[in-house]
């Protein structure tokens, strides 16, 4: 059985924030196929330099996955080098047999990007993403990793360490892999020149707030929409008319607090969708008890790709749930928001349709302004800008 315990520490957050956490955690090995089956926490302010949690605690760890033949030991932050190295000499002695993953949240992340990865584009930029990282945290448990000869000097002389050969070969790839990317840019980015007339939307949000079923109910595609998350991986474009004006409306990868930093690197020409775009649709799942968390990991992340500063509309979805939990009062929701620095706001439900249109409407006012930027003379040739509030007219 593929099952894991769960390891944090408190960092003086309440039990809840730190519930909270671990949930979320366990949501991403599910995602993985691993099965959560318990939790340790510790509360300190800072991880352990050795073993991220204290040594006692680090037992009780130890006696647990032994005891419960566990396949895998799964921690909430990022182990140093020297942790991940500490941590698996510990759990896996000379005489053990059945060998226990490590993971830190980075590592579990990279390795559900990996298994979503469904383009060239992607799947290069993930597996340069896990290569970097993987680099400085090589130990005898990733001498499985295959090698692939790249001329001259990749292999060493007689009696070198298996692990400086890994080293090699990763750097090796790293290389290749940056290559690929850059020369996949450089036809993205001549793809993005020739779209500079039309107007451009991007969806964001936290990963399983529902913009990936929001992107087909728009668009009427067929992205993948699953309760699971990072479902969406790969960026999708798809061409969108309202009334009678075409824009362009992408799908990227959805946000995560403790994004990995290479992720964010490696994914650069894909979250360019973002960076480029007209007008941002923020998704949020308003059902969720963190969401207000989850704006502020979205608004970081745009702040740090360079997108901050972009036209957004506040799409608070999922209202068939909230109200399931009693009554709300939507107008007090919406004036918290605008005192927080959101103007366009509007409360949806992708899954029913309920507020669809009002949000094409709003969409729409946007569009049409960025529209007649582009095309200042559309008016003054007496052209007029309808609005009708059905599905939109496609074109893929």
């Amino acid at each position: 059985m593929n099952k894991a315990i769960l390891v944090a520490i408190g960092k003086n957050n309440p039990s809840e924030v730190i519930d909270e956490h671990l949930d979320e955690l366990e949501f991403l090995a599910s995602t993985l196929g691993i099965d959560s089956v318990g939790r340790v926490v510790q509360n300190l302010p800072n991880p352990d330099s050795r073993l991220y949690i204290g040594k006692g605690k680090f037992a009780e760890l130890k006696n647990r996955v032994f005891q419960n033949q566990l396949a895998n030991v799964i921690f909430d932050d990022d182990l140093t080098p020297s942790q991940l190295r500490n941590i698996e000499r510990e759990l896996n002695p000379a005489d053990r047999e059945e060998k226990v993953r490590v993971y830190d949240r980075s590592l579990l992340i990279l390795d559900i990007f990996v298994k979503r990865a469904k383009t060239s584009q992607a799947k290069t930029q993930v597996e340069l993403a896990r290569n970097q990282y993987l680099l400085p945290r090589l130990t005898r448990l990733w001498t499985h990793l295959e090698r692939q000869r790249g001329g001259t000097g990749t292999r060493g002389g007689a009696g070198e360490k298996e692990i400086e050969t890994d080293r090699r070969n990763i750097r090796y790839q790293i290389s290749i892999l940056e290559d690929k990317l850059e020369k996949i840019e450089q036809q993205r980015s001549t793809q993005r020149k020739n779209r500079e007339n039309v107007v451009r939307v991007a969806l964001v949000g936290y990963t399983n707030v529902g913009k990936s079923t929001l992107m087909n109910l728009l668009s009427g595609s067929g992205v993948l929409a699953e309760n699971k998350l990072f479902a969406t991986v790969d960026s999708t474009v798809r061409k969108v008319v309202l009334g009678n004006i075409p824009f362009l409306l992408s799908d990227t990868v959805g946000f995560i607090r403790k994004l990995p930093h290479h992720l964010i690197e490696s994914f650069k020409s894909t979250l360019d969708e973002v960076r480029e775009a007209d007008i941002l649709l923020h998704i949020v799942d308003v059902a969720h008890p963190s969401h207000d968390n989850h704006i502020e990991v979205v608004k970081n992340t745009l702040t740090e790709i360079g997108a901050g500063d972009k036209t957004t509309v506040l799409v608070l979805n999922k209202i068939d749930r909230v109200k399931q939990d009693g009554e709300v009062n939507f107008d007090e929701m919406k004036g918290y928001y605008r005192e927080h620095g959101f103007e366009d706001i509007v409360f949806i439900s992708a899954a029913t349709g309920e507020n669809i249109d009002k949000l094409k409407q709003i969409l729409f006012e946007e569009v049409k302004k960025r529209h007649i930027a582009i095309y200042p003379n559309y008016l003054k040739n007496g052209y007029e800008y309808p609005m009708v509030p059905s599905d939109p007219s496609i074109e893929t």
